[in-house]
């Protein structure tokens, strides 16, 4: 009996090891998607404060990137249970995914929980830009001039990302 539970035991390690290495790839990825987000947030945050009249199409911007970044999320875990060809894990987490505009759309064609949420990016994609858009890109650009009014998010963005290198899942 001891053998057969130690033969047991042997057999499925492997399986195990192999689940909790993607796991740490998609818990990695997951908080780099947080982390990106987060940022997001910010940035529009601060644009918002010096520029009130921006509320519109910074809300319009950040649900923009959630889809994407929501599309990135779910796109990750499916890919690394299914089909690893879109995916290279020995780069930076920013750029494990790698998911081109026929991807999107071939996945947005789709009448899985995926494919809705592909739906969604592939749609903000295709829509014409907010008719404050180029407002809002120069507000943007002008605070990403000023390090000082951004040290703050972009110092926990960084520590984020750095920490997120240092993670290894072997």
């Amino acid at each position: 009996m001891k053998l057969a539970t130690t033969l047991l035991i042997l057999a499925l390690a492997p399986a195990s090891a192999f689940a909790s290495v993607q796991q740490c790839e998609s818990n990695k990825y997951h908080q780099y998607i947080d982390a990106s987000l987060e940022w997001y947030k910010n940035l529009v945050e601060m644009t918002v404060q010096k520029h009130p009249d921006l509320q519109e199409v910074s809300a319009w911007f950040l649900q923009g990137r959630m889809n994407h970044f929501e599309l990135n999320r779910e796109a990750f875990d499916w890919y690394l249970a299914n089909d690893s060809t879109h995916l290279n894990l020995d780069s930076p987490v920013e750029s494990w995914l790698k998911l081109s505009q026929d991807d999107v759309k071939t996945l947005a064609s789709q009448s899985t929980s995926l494919g809705k949420t592909a739906k969604k990016a592939f749609d903000d994609r295709q829509s014409t830009p907010h008719t404050q858009n180029y407002e809002l890109r120069s507000a943007f650009a002008d605070l990403l001039t000023h390090p000082a009014d951004i040290k703050q998010p972009l110092h926990i963005y960084n520590e984020k990302m750095q920490k997120l290198a240092a993670t290894t899942c072997k």
